[in-house]
């Protein structure tokens, strides 16, 4: 193991791989520092996202959807089907292959392009060194020209509802329960919680989600989020708005809940708890004292819009910073760092971030709300159109939700795009694509789209703007 080298990255997820390897194809001596030890007991690369996070939740998402639609859904298209069973083991084996292949797929590449996978922690110390101390052996010293943070973020602990990981179980716990619980309660109805509570409640669980603050997903524009919780309550999740969770009991493998809203205390049995409300960033270990790493209020890593620590040479991404943390914009910053060592002007563009929700139906967002345009006090419009109203919608079974857009009313420019609905995670790129190259809605109009396809909803939307939808009925708004 050398001692030196061009570039050194403090953690494998995929803000940490991607800077590596992007660091190592433009001809930097790169190592990349990660301490995780997979379920098969191996060190695996791709932090929480492809480990015990993005990816299995997703494996687990589609496969609770495809038994929930089995067990009711087939029947309208005519698919006749008999007894339905659930084999949840193989249900899991499923999901850990997929994160097992994606894993070694990281590994893989790092051979191929010459990346050192330290396996082990690493602390950054003064004058850009960083001791790496391995899974087993003893800690060493290390130099480096440049050092990326990328130690990504953990489950937010909350002192009422302790996780031992049996009955009360964090994000973590929640992918890998081996039985159906009877009933589950879930604390949070943020992405996580509505995605998780979402798969058990396919499998059969009864869920109640419990909701500290008054309104749902109060970072989503207001009209979509209602009618996501809408869809959601129809599912069957029992979605509880401004219920504080104020203590938890463990007896005899069941938890009491207790909590409080606008009526009162009240107290729910579980069978397994999730705690899911929230994550911070992981900098426990990762900085000495000597660092000179400057962390804000809310200990993230204080960085620059290019990612630059106080330290010249020394950078931070991901969950450890300002932004959203998404494994997506955490790896443009990855290659945005490592072009930036290089001299280049690369910048991520935060105003085209997208966002998602991977529930059924997905929803997905980028740029402003309705409601953050309304406090901008600059005019605007927006233009909404349901699925319900699209043909191929229609063909698949698939017409709750809408896209909508926002834009302002002078310049035409498109100021953000919000979809529930089937394919949100896809149709949302359009949006992102619109707003990077400073579309118009008019532009969006004058483009032609596919039929039948989803996307003509996205087109339909733009029109709406303007009142000049086709298959929708319109009534021009009061001035």
């Amino acid at each position: 193991m050398a001692d030196n080298y061009d570039v050194i990255v403090i953690g494998g997820g995929p803000g940490g791989y991607v800077a590596a390897i992007r660091c190592a194809q433009l001809g930097l001596n790169t190592a990349c520092i990660e301490k995780r030890i997979n379920k098969q007991d191996q060190p695996a690369l791709g932090g929480t996202c492809l480990n015990v996070g993005c990816i299995p939740s997703k494996a687990l998402l589609d496969s609770s959807w495809k038994y929930h639609e089995t067990q009711g859904a087939l029947a309208e298209h005519g698919v006749k089907v008999g007894d339905v069973s659930l084999d949840l083991d193989t249900m899991h084996k499923r999901k850990d292959t997929i994160v097992k292949n994606l894993t070694g797929g990281i590994a893989q590449l790092f051979k191929a392009n010459k990346v050192t996978w330290l396996q082990g922690t690493g602390q950054l110390k003064a004058n850009k060194q960083v001791e790496f101390t391995p899974l087993d052996g003893d800690a060493q010293v290390l130099q480096a020209e440049h050092v990326i943070l990328a130690a990504g973020s953990v489950p937010v602990d909350i002192p009422v509802a302790p996780v031992d990981q049996k009955v009360i179980v964090d994000s973590t716990g929640a992918l890998d329960l081996p039985k159906v619980p009877k009933r589950l309660g879930v604390i949070g109805a943020g992405v996580i919680g509505l995605e998780l509570g979402s798969v058990w409640a396919r499998l059969g669980s009864e869920v109640v989600v419990l909701e500290a603050v008054d309104t749902f997903l109060p970072a989503v524009d207001q009209q979509i989020a209602k009618d996501t919780q809408k869809q959601l309550t129809k599912q069957g999740l029992d979605i509880r708005l401004g219920a504080r969770v104020t203590g938890s009991e463990v007896k005899k493998d069941k938890v009491e809940v207790s909590y409080a809203d606008g009526d009162g205390d009240h107290q729910e049995t579980f069978d397994r708890l999730i705690v899911a409300v929230g994550r911070r960033p992981y900098t426990e270990g990762l900085l000495s004292q000597d660092a000179g790493v400057t962390l804000d209020e809310r200990h993230y890593i204080y960085v620059d819009s290019q990612c630059r620590t106080d330290v010249p040479g020394v950078y931070a991404i991901g969950d450890l910073v300002r932004g959203p943390a998404l494994a997506h914009k955490a790896i443009e910053e990855g290659v945005m760092v490592a072009e930036v060592i290089m001299g280049e002007s690369t910048q991520v563009n935060y105003d085209t971030v997208p966002s998602v929700i991977y529930t059924h139906p997905e929803v997905a967002w980028v740029g402003k709300t309705e409601e953050e345009a309304k406090a901008s006090g600059e005019a605007y419009k927006t233009g909404v159109v349901p699925f319900a109203a699209n043909g191929r919608a229609m063909a698949a079974g698939e017409t709750g939700g809408m896209v909508k857009f926002v834009a302002d009313e002078k310049t035409d420019r498109v100021l953000g795009m919000h979809v529930v609905g089937p394919q949100a995670s896809e149709l949302i790129q359009q949006g992102v694509v619109a707003m990077e190259f400073g579309a118009t809605i008019e532009d969006l109009q004058l483009m032609v789209f596919g039929h039948p396809s989803l996307s003509e909803t996205v087109h339909e939307a733009a029109l709406a703007a303007d009142f000049k939808a086709i298959h929708v009925a319109q009534r021009r708004r009061k001035k």
